[in-house]
This record gives structure tokens, sequence and C-alpha cells, in this order.
């Protein structure tokens, strides 16, 4: 079979496929085919590579966001190349599977495990055998625009209300820029916490056991908790590679990982030097990548939805295919006027192509005594207006219920 190599994290696997018995005709970088499809590389070097692309049979591609895209697919249909995915991050495999792609491999493949793949007819991802054990550990990131609309308190109840039912669920703090989860709940912010966890992550010594040592349970709740950095300047411990082992291994650890983040998606060091160095939004930009689900938080106030609207566009921009639920918070009439939930919806769905909006009320009371003493509303005022919006939203919209008990949610939340 006559192969075009774009992988840019393995430079063994040209070789390998050599040595199975395939024709590699070239080996490009993994962005390679996106320029071309995006008339970024102009003249001979394009004209080459499309010549190289028609002629092969298939092209292993490292799937990433600068090098998947719309464009790539159409290029390799109209070619008649089989595009084999190589993922190195469960983000990347559901990339893969939005755009449609086979089954993809992981990236530490072998060689020969490769080439038996490419031999064999392509398998999409939607018809690979599932394994049924327990549900799938999943990683949540709550997210929200500056501003304060209330990303750590809904990351904490959030958790709190996935804790019920005996699920173990963990929280941590990774925002790098204003962490408060520990204050809010009264934890010492000296303990080893997530910080600890990513430098064990980065010489390999990080598992279940640690987290749960490092951790601070949260009353009989069945939260661990990961405190965040106790000062700000700590942020280069959060490196992107350690944010990103550290949240793997809570896959392992529990059922559900809420993950409170901080609002800037900037890449501004980046732009100003291309250099390794450590980078002070890396941990909410490798949080976004390794999330199953992102929480969106929204100010339900005019200034909080336009804060929203202009930083939605670039969350989609980094995440990708991952889903997203949009949260209004503190929804009350007096910011709004009359129907203050059909303003923030007709809005978040004219400006942003946002739908199915979900809102959580204004409840100061129930919020000032749990901060007074230490805890989550929903153990001081089990049945706050805001508690039981959150609960019905973690039942419909992150853990799931039946059809039938769904399809009456919907009908309900519609009719509000």
């Amino acid at each position: 079979m006559r192969l075009v190599v774009a992988v840019d994290a393995r430079s063994d696997l040209a070789a390998g496929l050599t040595r199975e018995g395939h024709d590699v005709l070239g080996v490009v970088a993994a962005s390679a085919l996106a320029l071309v499809a995006a008339d970024g590389v102009l003249g001979i070097a394009a004209e080459d590579l499309l010549g190289t692309l028609a002629e092969a049979d298939a092209v292993v591609l490292e799937v990433g966001r600068d090098s998947l895209t719309a464009g790539v697919v159409a290029l390799c249909d109209r070619a008649g190349t089989r595009i084999l995915p190589v993922c190195a991050s469960p983000a990347d495999e559901r990339l893969a599977a939005a755009f449609g792609l086979e089954k993809p491999m992981a990236m530490d493949v072998e060689p020969w495990h490769l080439a038996d793949t490419l031999a064999a007819p392509p398998v999409a991802a939607s018809e690979a055998p599932i394994a049924a054990a327990r549900p799938e550990p999943r990683v949540i990131a709550v997210w929200g625009p500056a501003g304060a609309p209330g990303r750590s308190t809904i990351a904490i109840e959030l958790a709190v209300e996935l804790a019920r039912g005996g699920r173990h669920v963990g929280l941590v703090d990774a925002d790098t820029h204003a962490p408060s989860i520990a204050i809010s709940l009264g934890l010492a912010d000296e303990g080893p916490g997530f910080a600890a966890a990513c430098r064990q992550s980065e010489f390999g010594t990080l598992d279940v056991g640690e987290l749960t040592r490092i951790s601070t349970l949260l009353g009989r709740s069945g939260v661990h908790v990961l405190t965040g950095v106790n000062r700000p300047s700590r942020w280069p411990e959060l490196s992107e590679s350690r944010v990103a082992a550290a949240l793997a291994v809570c896959r392992e650890w529990a059922d559900y990982t809420v993950v409170d983040i901080a609002a800037s998606l900037e890449r501004d060091e980046e732009i100003m030097s291309d250099l390794e160095g450590p980078r002070r939004n890396a941990a909410t930009l490798a949080t976004l990548r390794s999330a199953d689900l992102v929480v969106a938080v929204a100010g339900a106030d005019p200034v909080g939805v336009s804060r929203f609207l202009r930083a939605h566009s670039e969350l989609r921009a980094t995440i990708g295919a991952t889903p997203v639920v949009v949260i209004a918070n503190r929804l009350r009439p007096g910011a709004l006027g009359i129907d203050a939930r059909g303003q923030v919806r007709r809005t978040l769905e004219r400006f942003g192509g946002i739908e199915g909006v979900w809102f959580v009320p204004q409840d100061p009371r129930s919020a000032d005594a749990a901060l007074l003493s230490a805890r989550s509303i929903a153990e001081v005022a089990p049945k706050s207006p805001l508690t039981l919006a959150l609960r019905r939203f973690v039942g419909e919209a992150v853990v799931g219920v039946p059809a039938v008990a769904r399809g009456r949610g919907m009908r309900r939340r519609s009719a509000a």
C-alpha cells in the first residue's frame, strides 16, 4: 500500500511501515495538508504534495486542530485517499469522530499494528465495540468570561450534586489567576493540592492512591478537593503538559472530575515568543482540551451576556467539537425587566447561535449563608432555588436520565 505519513510526534513510523512492506511515498509535517488545503502553501512544494497525495492509497495523519480541517478531508476525498487518524488525547479522538473518520489509533501504536489496520477495511468510530463496565469517567471544565459570573460557585455546587447517589467526584481548582475554592470551602490552601499533583505527574509518580492522599474530603459529600495555588505567582507550576497528565490520572481516580478554570483564553506569550516556556493560561487551555464537557457560565444580566458573547467564539475555537452547555447564572428580573429568561435566551440564540440555555436563579441569602459557614449552598440550604436548579441541570444535562423523563424535563424547560 502506498502511504503518506503526516505525523510530527513519531519519527519512527515511516521506517516501521516500510519494514512492514508498505511504500511510503512521502513524510510531511502534520499541518502540511491543512496549509495546502487553505492555500497557505503555494508553488512547487504544494503541487508536489498534491501529486503525492493523489498517488497514495492512504495518509497516516496526526490529528489536531492545526492538522485536521474540513479542507483536509475534502482534499483527501477528491484524491480518493483514505485518512487513518493517529491521536494523542481524547480531545483529538473526538475531533476525528466529528469529521466522520475511522476509529483512531493511539500515538504510541506499533508500526505492525498500524500496518494491520491499513490492510483491513476502515471501521467507523461509531461501529467500534464499547466496553460497558462502569460509567466512563469524565472531566468537566467550568469556564466563564471575565467579570466573575460565578464559575467557582457553579463548580462547587456541580461537584456536590454529582456526588449524590454515591458517585466519587473530584473538584479541582486550576485557576491560575484568582483561585478561590479553598477559601470558599474553608480548606487550608497550604496543602499540596493540584500543584503537587501536577509536579508528580511530570515524573510519572502520580496515581489514584496519591490523588486521594493529597486531596481533601469535603465533609460527607463524597467530593475530594484538590485546592489551587495559594499565590497567583505560582502559576508556572501548572504547565500544559503537567495539567494534561494530572487530569488523565483523574479519569481513573473519580467518576467525574469538575475543574474550575480561569476566564482568559489568550495566547499572547506565543505571539511574543515561539520559544518553549511557561504560559499563564496553559492550565486553562490544557483543561479545556482534556475536557469531555464544558459548562460555560454567563452572568444573566446585560453586561454578563455581552461579555459571554464576545468570549464564546474564542472558546469554540479552543475546544473544537467538545460539547458545551451554557448556564445563565444569577437570573433576576430586576436587571432585565419582564421575561428575563426569554430575553437572555433570545439574545444568546440570535447573536451566538446558542440554544438550550439553563438558568440558575439568584439566591443571595443562601449564597451568603454558605460563604459565612464555608460550606456548599446545597448543604446549607438544600431547598434553595439555586440548588434545585443545579440538581435538575445535573440530572438532565450531565448524568442523563431515561428518555421519557428527559422529554418531560425538556417540555417544562421550554415552557419556563
